[in-house]
């Protein structure tokens, strides 16, 4: 995983400030007014003012300098057509008979330090497949069976539009690129195939240079930016249930959705019931709802008991971790409890060893708190040496799967206690105590791709990471300092 320290709010293109002001003017006649191409920063936006007369080669000139390709400029001062710069969060200042002007907001604008140089931040960066908090996904389309999926191919369809000359597929699989998928024309419209992750992305269909959502699909977002996008999840997880075939309505319930008993409706099919969804890594329980009566899927020999003295059914996804703790042979039971199953101390019984307990859980990459209950007294893992609140009787033990991230902090020889705190957890004040080596203080975390807030509270003092000049407004007005993860 590799670290990107945004300046910007960017989508998909590469900026290079030298300067925070640019300005070149064409040679022209002694009398005539100079066509305009101006890329600079006025009050913490990005801003873009161009003559409509200008040359194509200079325009080409313009573009490429400063990596414009996508916005599509030349479409815009040729057929007025503005799609392509709104879709990537431009607005329009000025857009008269002769010069347009467009801006963009940028990043913690005040503090930006525009001789940073070269990065390059794609969609796909950004927004992820996989994204942090994402637990669970399904389609909805107004029509089953719309797009076609075998194995990780999935076949995207736009109906109708045979009128079109061309049609494009763009999404944040191939950074909304309006000219790097072509879709093929068919007798009821147009498709494409696109080899996908399980996980979550956003798409539109280009017809013509035309930008629009897919009105078959009931899923949309707004991208924050002033645009809307279709939303489909490929989907990693099919819930099956055979025969009820009487049942007027069978719905899915779980932990992935919070046992919301009426959100994930079944589809009938010739055998019973299926509905297929997104599960990121992880250890889920659920039950089915048919007709409003609740029971464990028969088809599934994996359950742990409830809080109601039944079962649910679990699935899982991703690789076993083993947790482990010595001695206590003389304990007659001994629960796993935490921040993986909502703290719950009657689901997870660990299995005893000849040297103490052991209980497989799958998790995938992140940040736990957990501890044990024996025999009814809770305890933390004697020897896990990482806990909250920097007191092992009162905190909770930490397990971080999938390090890939050391947080620092130099100096501040003097502090008792220095603490991360950020959206990885919570912002938990006393949540991830950093420790002391030589002349600095470290963490390790997981963090997943995309966008990262995070603090240190030195000594129950709130500050941003000085080494870190990357910021952004928080709720308190007093700022939040921020990471990028690329996968």
């Amino acid at each position: 995983m590799e670290i990107i320290i945004d300046r910007m709010r960017t989508w998909r293109y590469t900026w290079f400030f030298r300067c925070i002001f640019f300005l070149l003017l064409a040679h022209s006649g002694a009398f005539a007014q100079a066509p305009v191409k101006i890329y600079t920063v006025k009050k913490g936006r990005m801003y873009i003012e161009l003559s409509k007369s200008l040359s194509m080669p200079a325009l080409d000139s313009f573009i490429t300098q400063f990596n414009l390709s996508d916005l599509a400029i030349k479409k815009f001062v040729k057929e007025n057509n503005a799609d392509s710069i709104k879709i990537n969060g431009w607005e329009f200042d000025k857009n008269d008979a002769t010069v347009f002007a467009i801006s963009k907001p940028m990043l913690s604008s005040d503090n930006i330090d525009v001789k940073t140089g070269h990065f390059d931040l794609s969609v796909a960066d950004r927004f992820p497949a996989a994204q942090s908090g994402l637990v669970m996904g399904y389609n909805k389309f107004k029509k089953k069976g719309v797009f076609l999926v075998k194995d990780s191919v999935v076949r995207f369809f736009l109906r109708n539009h045979l009128g079109s000359k061309q049609v494009m597929l763009a999404g944040s699989f191939n950074n909304f690129s309006p000219t790097a998928l072509p879709m093929q024309q068919t007798d009821s419209g147009w498709t494409t195939t696109v080899t996908l992750a399980p996980g979550k992305y956003w798409y539109k269909f280009v017809a013509d240079g035309k930008w629009m959502v897919d009105e078959a699909n009931l899923l949309r977002e707004n991208d924050d930016n002033g645009n809307t996008n279709s939303v489909y999840y490929k989907t990693n997880t099919r819930f099956q249930l055979s025969g009820y075939g009487n049942a007027r309505k069978v719905f899915l319930a779980g932990s992935f959705n919070n046992w919301q008993p009426n959100k994930l409706l079944m589809d009938r099919t010739e055998m019973g019931w299926e509905l297929s969804l997104y599960l990121a890594e992880g250890t889920y329980t659920y039950r089915f709802i048919a007709d409003q009566n609740w029971f464990a899927d028969p088809g599934n020999p994996e359950r742990l008991r409830n809080e109601f003295g039944e079962f649910n059914s679990v699935v899982r996804k991703g690789t076993p971790y083993l947790f482990k703790l010595s001695g206590f042979t003389d304990a007659k039971k001994m629960v796993l409890m935490g921040s993986f199953n909502g703290w719950r101390n009657d689901e997870l019984f660990m299995n005893k060893t000849e040297s103490g307990w052991e209980l497989p859980y799958t998790l995938g990459p992140g940040n736990y708190d957990y501890r044990f209950i024996a025999d009814g007294s809770e305890i933390t893992d004697p020897l896990n040496p990482s806990f909250t609140n920097n007191d092992r009787r009162k905190g909770n033990s930490i397990l971080v799967l999938g390090a890939n991230h050391i947080f620092r902090l130099k100096g501040f020889e003097n502090a008792k206690t220095v603490y991360l705190a950020g959206d990885f957890n919570n912002f938990n004040e006393t949540g991830f105590a950093m420790s002391r080596e030589k002349n600095e203080w470290v963490f390790t975390v997981h963090l997943s791709p995309g966008k990262h807030c995070y603090k240190f509270v030195v000594d129950g003092q709130w500050m941003l990471d000085p080494e870190n000049k990357l910021w952004e407004q928080n709720e308190y007005s007093t700022g939040n300092s921020i990471i990028w993860i690329r996968s």
